[in-house]
């Protein structure tokens, strides 16, 4: 699955954009309870190794580019972490390749502007334990921001909760994490 404009810049660049202890304390992502956890779409690994930094469990990195799997699984090498498990895989047509219900949490992070939103909800749904979250963020489009997909892509937060609501299954949060300086957030849990 290639997702729609979804060229990355320069790793040092891109790892600006974002401010990665916020949005994972969003999530709740700072203690070791939590389980085993997947990401789909691991980029550079700018999400992976600090999870993993905070989280014993396994962490399954998953993308569909060689060169950026690669890249996560040597930072987390060079940060001593045998807990992450990068893979290159595309989700949607091959599943996470793990059992139904195995994970506590799935990241999708800023990966809803492909081409079949509600096939990777389903996915990653079908992934998290019962009670399980779905951690979302996406770029925003009510302001100008450095990068991300075109406007006419873009999720809002509105559209996402929606193709939640078709996947099924699925508990909307009560509200939409503001996560600045470019990002929001939304916390779904499987329901049991």
């Amino acid at each position: 699955m290639t997702i729609r404009e979804s060229g990355m810049p320069a790793q040092a660049y891109w790892e600006t954009l974002f401010d990665v202890p916020l949005i994972l304390d969003a999530f709740g992502f700072n203690t070791d309870t939590i389980g085993p956890v997947a990401e789909l779409g691991c980029g550079y690994g700018t999400f992976t190794v600090p999870l993993a930094q905070r989280l014993s469990h396994a962490i399954h990195a998953l993308d569909v580019d060689p060169a950026m799997v690669a890249t996560t699984a040597a930072r987390a090498r060079a940060a001593g972490l045998t807990h992450v498990h990068a893979s290159v895989r595309d989700a949607l047509t091959e599943g996470f390749g793990l059992p139904p219900a195995s994970c506590a949490a799935v990241l999708l992070f800023n990966i809803l502007h492909a081409e079949d939103p509600v096939g990777l909800l389903c996915t990653a749904r079908d992934l998290v334990r019962p009670g399980g979250q779905i951690a979302v963020i996406h770029w925003r489009s009510d302001l100008p921001t450095p990068r991300g997909p075109s406007v006419a892509i873009r999720p809002t937060p509105a559209q996402i909760l929606n193709w939640a609501a078709a996947a099924g299954g699925l508990t909307p949060p009560a509200a939409t994490l503001d996560l600045p300086p470019w990002h929001y957030g939304l916390n779904f849990l499987r329901t049991p």
